[in-house]
Parts: C-alpha cells; structure tokens; sequence
C-alpha cells in the first residue's frame, strides 16, 4: 500500500518551480499545435534509489491540470523500472510539468539515497547511531533536504540557528567566562535544550566536557576513540558526534569507534539519482 508523505513544498513555492521554467508558456508544443492532444506520462526508477519528492512531482502535474496517480512514496526503496508516479492530462500540460517535476525527483532521491547508504554504514558499526544532514543544503532547498534526511531513515542536524544550541569556536572567540560558566549560561536561558561543543583536538574536549554533545571536526577514527575513552575516564556523559568528512566509506568505522551522532554534508552533494520519463498518446 502507497502511504504519502507530506508535502515538502507548498502549491505557491511548487507554482514558483513551474513558472521558472515555463514564464511565458511551452513555446514548441504550442508551435506544433499539439498542445491540446491527450495523453499521459509515466516516471520510472532508471537507478536503484530510496525514492523522495514524488509527492511534491505529483502536486506539480495536478496545479498544471492533470490527473495524478502515485505508485511510490518517500521513503520507499525502488528497483530499476520501479513506476513512480503516472499523469494523464493534454500533452501540453504534461510538457508544462514534466522537466520540473522529474528534476525535483532526481535530486531529493540523490539526497536520500546517498543518506541511506551512510546511514546504513554508520549501523553496521553501532545499531543505534544516527547519521544527521548538515544544514548545507543548496541554498533554497532546506525543505526538501529535510524531507530526504527523513525518508533515508536519518535526521537534520540543524534546520537553521533558531532552534539548536551549537558553540563553535567562532563563538568562544568572544567569550571572557570559563567553560563551565558559558554551559550554566546556556542552560538558565535554553533549559530545554541540550548544549552542543565543537572542538578541534581532544584535550580542548575535556575542557568542554560538561556539555551535553560534544561535536568532533575533522577527528580520525582513531582519534574519536581515543577522545570518547578520555572523557569516560574524565566522567563525562556527553554523547559523542563526528563530524567532518563523514561519509559511506568511513562512517562505520565512526561508529565503531564510539560515535553515536554522525554529522555530514556528502549527501547534499550526491548526484542525482536518474528518473526515466515516458510519454504516450491517450485515446
């Protein structure tokens, strides 16, 4: 059975996508005078892939007029020729769509499918590690990176600096109060949120190891192991992230070494997963 997953994207922002790339009307199929034919388009899975956006592909077939039927939802896992989405309509509001719609696809499943596949590699080294997305989505995408961070089984990071706590050492820079003070500080104005510590090296790890995350850049394996065992001997119940270079090829071995969070940015640069389109006449 098809479960949809709720649209990333709202019929203004989709009407947005459609209007750039459609400004002025399709000026070929108008020129032919085909416009006004019926017939239906289809959308396959070319590539294994964990399918994300078919929903919002869909809402962009039915605002140009169409008829919409989903076959897959995100989230879901699709085999080579797997049907994704099918939509009858006249050939002209099928052209309007298709480019966009099928673009839409193609990238949120890139996203997905590449935090699958590190997601699964970070379980195979600790069952209950958690891969998070950065926010360093393609500016304007933060919504449908979201959704494809959800549908690969993983999280956000960070959906923006609204609502999370995270001290970089570009924050500490402007600090004149020792660790412990700043952490108290962050409690008594965000009780309900938990304090979260980049650091570069282990021992600036223990200075900060009263926090509630603290967040490894660009640590080795090795090296988070060696941090995660120090600050157990420190007495420090910080759950450990990695973060930085975190990938499918590496994240099991984070895990392994005691990583429970692993943070990164490859899924928003994975290329995008390839949706086959095919057209044909109606009756």
């Amino acid at each position: 059975m098809i479960r949809p997953q709720p649209l990333a994207l709202d019929d203004h922002r989709l009407q947005q996508l459609l209007a750039e790339d459609v400004p002025y009307g399709d000026l070929t199929t108008e020129a032919l005078e085909i416009d006004a034919r019926p017939g239906q388009i289809r959308l396959f899975a070319r590539d294994p892939m964990v399918v994300c956006g078919i929903e919002e592909a869909a809402r962009m077939f039915e605002l140009c007029g169409a008829r919409a039927t989903l076959h897959a939802a995100s989230g879901q896992q699709a085999a080579p020729e797997t049907l994704l989405l099918e939509a009858s309509a006249e050939a002209g509001i099928l052209h309007r769509a298709w480019k966009s719609a099928q673009t839409l696809v193609e990238w949120c499943s890139g996203v997905a499918s590449r935090a699958a596949e590190i997601q699964e590699a970070a379980r195979r080294g600790r069952p209950e590690a958690l891969v998070a997305l950065t926010r360093k989505n393609v500016p304007g995408t933060r919504r449908l990176a979201v959704k494809a961070a959800r549908a690969a089984g993983a999280a956000m990071h960070r959906t923006g600096l609204s609502e999370t706590l995270l001290v970089f050492a570009e924050h500490r820079l402007f600090l004149d109060e020792e660790p412990a003070a700043a952490i108290a500080r962050l409690r008594r104005r965000c009780p309900e949120k938990r304090v979260v510590v980049e650091v570069e090296d282990g021992a600036e790890a223990l200075v900060w190891a009263a926090a509630d995350v603290i967040q490894l850049e660009k640590f080795s394996p090795a090296a988070v192991a060696e941090t995660v065992a120090a600050l157990a001997a420190a007495g420090s119940t910080a759950l450990v992230a990695a973060a930085g270079g975190v990938n499918a090829a590496n994240a099991e071995d984070y895990a392994r070494a005691g990583a429970r969070l692993l943070v990164t940015s490859a899924p928003h640069l994975a290329p995008p997963r390839d949706v086959q389109v095919r057209f044909a006449r109606g009756v």
